[in-house]
């Protein structure tokens, strides 16, 4: 039997993926190249923006079709079917849909009511409840819908097979409450991952060979379990690492919240060679008054002088962020508070969006939105200097000499490579195809848009 994933949203989502395929996997099924002949689809969304909401729905609306043609039923011949179409010629095929995600969690009492072609809607906190799912299925009956009502479990591994990059969920949900994000509404409160159960996966994912694992967590800065904070268990990573002597040869962690980041954790960073000089740090915003709207806890002052202490602690850092346009009530002055900050900081990189107004969170409910029309106009400013400052910043590395994690074959050139710095830069070069998923030594020799050219030494 056959299973197919369509995942949409953060990486937290792309890793719940990996490990519910784990389940799978442990069954005998295998992967279908195509949604059309996959006994079973799960599709795991993502409710951040409306955007992406959006796009799910048009997905199910497409799914409602393939279910049709799955039953020979209408539109068995419509022309962007035509696998299923072929799939089913000799008789009826079923098909499983299941929606999980975030999304799922906040329709959970509706969505299945509109989609009737969804089986089953699966929350935040029935993932656990995968395994009899895949059980009624292969005996051809159906089982109840799960009980979302439990405590959240970290699955034991969220790995995908053959992969030489991983991520490790660190711990669950968020307890800030931005006053723009859904999150902890769909996500919960925050529940750490004990410290052996982190170390027990690296374990694993060293002895399938990979070399790079992602912490992650909604706010990894406030981890805490049985005593043990961000910092501490960053060092007992590292110190596990070379204990065990392991493939894993970079550390990194995302999402991380500019007000507990600690002098503890930049300490850590600065120390142990395998955590990588790369720090994704939302500012969301460069405006005192907008962060104090959007409950961020932190002022613009005090996130210069974070990262004034980030850059004396660890002078090659690269620093990314998150910028978020048009929230409600901001004015012009804000917009140019957001741009100087952008000068005074550099990111090398950014993602910018505009606001997206959520049912359920404060600021949907606040006077002075914003019309679409100018945030898009902001955004782009925001964008254009964006483009400019990470030119600027990569420029500066044009010369060095640095360690790639070797990761696909260049789609301009099968003889190049292409692969990654420690502080997240894309670098092609002339090498081997056998050496992807190896870390090899380059040269930084030019700069082609936002791609370093280099000459492997």
């Amino acid at each position: 039997m056959t299973y197919f994933f369509e995942t949409y949203g953060c990486q937290m989502n792309i890793a719940e993926s990996a490990s519910i395929e784990q389940i799978f996997i442990a069954r005998g099924w295998t992967k279908a190249d195509d949604p059309q002949i996959a006994d079973i689809v799960i599709i795991n969304t993502c409710s951040v923006r409306q955007t992406a909401e959006n796009r799910i729905f048009g997905r199910l609306g497409w799914f409602s079709g393939l279910k049709a043609v799955r039953e020979c039923r209408d539109g068995a011949k419509a022309r962007t079917l035509e696998k299923a179409a072929e799939y089913v010629k000799d008789g009826p095929k079923p098909l499983t849909i299941i929606v999980t995600g975030c999304m799922a969690e906040r329709l959970l009492d509706t969505l299945k009511k509109d989609y009737p072609c969804i089986d089953y809607v699966v929350g935040t906190y029935a993932k656990k409840h995968f395994g009899e799912i895949i059980e009624a299925v292969e005996g051809g009956v159906s089982t109840d819908q799960p009980d979302d009502s439990e405590k959240y479990q970290f699955a034991p591994l969220s790995y995908e097979p053959g992969a030489f990059t991983a991520f490790v969920p660190i711990m669950h949900g968020c307890n800030n409450f931005c006053t723009y994000c859904i999150v902890p509404y769909v996500r919960g409160r925050e529940l750490s991952r004990p410290v052996e159960e982190i170390l027990k996966e690296i374990d694993v994912l060293s002895s399938y060979g990979v070399r790079e694992v992602t912490l992650l967590g909604q706010n990894v800065n406030s981890y805490n379990s049985n005593g043990d904070n961000f910092a501490s268990l960053l060092k007992k990573i590292a110190d596990r690492i070379k204990e065990t002597k392991s493939s894993i040869g970079w550390v990194r962690f995302m999402s991380s919240h500019p007000k507990d980041l600690s002098d503890e954790v930049i300490k850590v960073i600065s120390e142990e060679e395998v955590l990588c000089h790369h720090i994704h740090l939302p500012v969301q915003h460069g405006s005192t008054k907008v962060l104090k709207e959007m409950n961020r806890r932190y002022t613009r002052e005090n996130y210069i002088a974070l990262v004034e202490k980030i850059r004396k602690a660890i002078p090659d850092v690269s620093l990314t962020t998150d910028l978020m346009m048009g929230f409600p009530g901001e004015t012009e002055q804000d917009v140019e508070d957001t741009l100087s900050l952008m000068k005074t900081i550099n990111y090398e990189n950014a993602f910018m969006y505009y606001y997206n107004l959520r049912d359920g969170t404060p600021a949907a409910t606040y006077e002075n939105q914003i019309p679409v029309e100018i945030k898009k106009e902001r955004l782009q400013r925001v964008i254009d200097l964006q483009l400019e400052i990470t030119t600027e910043q990569m420029k500066k590395r044009v010369g060095n000499t640095v360690k790639v994690l070797c990761e696909s074959v260049s789609r301009d050139s099968e003889d190049e490579l292409l692969g990654k710095t420690q502080q997240d830069e894309r670098v092609a070069f002339k090498a081997d195809k056998k050496l992807i998923g190896t870390f090899v030594t380059v040269k930084l020799d030019s700069l082609n848009g936002n791609t370093f050219r280099g000459t492997m030494l």
